[in-house]
């Protein structure tokens, strides 16, 4: 009889030794909210479900040994799979935890920055649009005729926040990372070849819708100052693509008649302001264009260009990848 009960605490304590410290965990993280008054019991269900934890009992059993369950926290957790009780615990003892992640690619517009930011945090696209349409925001180089037009400022990277953040917050945080990111560089070569650093980033942007391929960027770059400064029409296609109500995989010659500043096609020079949030690659490149005399380029396949200055070889050129596809 003894025997049997000793044996049988034994294994209790056998089976709480595994579960407590040595549970299978695994290389993977799940988000899990706790609602405002969850009972031991639901939280329990929950991290049990989504794997968290091995033993709902367990969990409440020294829950209730350790008398803690009034301390856990309501919010959104970020757990990984089979941790230790203990350590469950402490993670909800100590408060909500989740950070949205969200990459920001180069090339976004404003508005496709707003849906990147919405799928990963509680800010709607539309709530983000009216903060950046605000004005409350300043950075050096940002044209005081354009301070509630942020496009080409919101830098393409990789941001973690905090759950409640505000979309206000992630603009300052998106238009500080503009001003580490573009620190270091020279803007005085862009007031030497005639330009604001407003109109270099327009340019730069330019080039990011333009150039897939970094060591093509500074070529692109030598092609949009040399027609500039022959007074020539710039005729990049996706000047069009941003002035259209949505992007199109081709334009039509009724798309390059849309009346439109924006529309380098029929107006001469730069756009009013940046078409998209370039890369560090493709600001440098406005910054340090080839020096070369190109006027013109085709793209001709994976993300390559052909470039030349003469206009009938372009032709020549243009013909030949038109009878290849």
């Amino acid at each position: 009889m003894i025997l049997g009960l000793l044996l049988a605490m034994f294994l209790v304590f056998l089976i709480l030794f595994v579960h407590f410290f040595y549970p299978p965990r695994q290389e993977q993280t799940v988000h899990v909210f706790i609602k405002e008054g969850a009972t031991t019991s639901e939280i329990a269900k929950m991290l049990h479900d989504d794997g968290v934890i091995t033993s709902t009992r367990i969990f409440r059993f020294l829950t209730w040994l350790k008398g803690n369950g009034s301390d856990f926290k309501a919010g959104d957790y970020v757990f990984d799979k089979g941790i230790h009780y203990a350590e469950a615990f402490s993670i909800l003892e100590a408060g909500p935890n989740y950070q949205a992640r969200f990459t920001v690619p180069e090339g976004l517009t404003v508005e496709q920055t707003a849906s990147r930011v919405a799928q990963a945090t509680t800010i709607t696209p539309d709530d983000f649009i009216e903060a950046a349409l605000s004005g409350d925001y300043s950075i050096e180089y940002m044209s005081s005729a354009n301070r509630d037009n942020l496009e080409g400022f919101l830098f393409p990277k990789t941001y973690t926040v905090a759950n409640d953040v505000s979309a206000g917050q992630v603009i300052e945080m998106l238009l500080n990372q503009f001003k580490a990111e573009t620190s270091d560089l020279d803007w005085s070569k862009a007031e030497a070849m005639g330009l604001t650093p407003y109109r270099a980033v327009i340019v730069a942007s330019l080039i990011e819708r333009e150039a897939a391929i970094d060591e093509e960027r500074p070529l692109v770059a030598a092609v949009i100052f040399n027609r500039l400064k022959k007074d020539m029409l710039l005729q990049i296609d996706a000047t069009v693509q941003y002035a259209l109500p949505e992007w199109k995989d081709v334009l039509t010659y009724d798309d390059l008649k849309i009346e439109s500043p924006y529309n380098t096609y029929l107006h001469k020079g730069l756009p009013p302001a940046p078409i998209c949030s370039p890369g560090l690659a493709s600001i440098d490149a406005a910054l340090n264009p080839a020096n070369v005399d190109y006027l013109y380029y085709l793209a001709v396949g994976n993300g390559r260009h052909f470039f030349t200055a003469d206009y009938n070889e372009f032709l020549r050129v243009k013909n030949e990848v038109q009878k290849g596809n």
